[in-house]
């Protein structure tokens, strides 16, 4: 069964407007928090936004955003690096790129387990970072790490990928 949601998870760049409920947004929160990270650090906190004022407004700062337009929530992730800083002689330190792009796609996979579609919008480490930053009033201290737009489908993208053997070496 997780394969199966694994193969069928896509970007969707088409959403209807329904809104999404409290609680399928807390059990998108709750699988992320879920996530590995480096000595269980958790370098991490969410912005919920429903606001449609503030998704145009990070539509305005992402140029690869434009399906904020049409869902009716994204969850960002913020990174805490300093979470990490001095944690058993820094052996967590820098780690936090790993560890949010694992709670990042534990929303992913839960929103697809729940028939929800997400697009993964990155931010760190590119150009619109300073105004993602600046449009949610984000500390210098954290990161914004991506945007995740989430919504009912009202596209269905074919399952693309598959698995290469040729990308694998055995060593036995």
């Amino acid at each position: 069964m997780t394969l199966e949601i694994i193969k069928n998870r896509r970007s969707t760049r088409k959403f209807k407007s329904t809104p999404i409920p409290k609680e399928k947004v807390h059990a998108l929160l709750e699988a992320a928090m879920l996530a590995p990270s480096a000595c269980n650090t958790r370098p991490w906190r969410f912005i919920v936004i429903t606001c449609r004022e503030t998704l145009t407004k990070l539509v305005e700062v992402h140029p690869w955003a434009y399906m904020l337009n049409m869902a009716p929530l994204a969850i960002v992730m913020v990174a805490l690096p300093a979470t990490q800083d001095g944690m058993k002689d820094d052996i967590a330190k820098g780690f936090y790129p790993q560890d949010c792009g694992a709670a990042t796609e534990n929303i992913l996979l839960q929103a697809e387990a729940m028939g929800l579609g997400t697009c993964w919008c990155g931010v760190y480490p590119k150009p619109m970072l300073p105004a993602v930053r600046e449009v949610l009033q984000i500390p210098a201290e954290e990161q914004p790490f991506n945007i995740i737009a989430i919504g009912e489908k009202d596209e269905w993208p074919e399952p693309r990928g598959k698995y290469d053997e040729a990308k694998v070496t055995w060593i036995e």
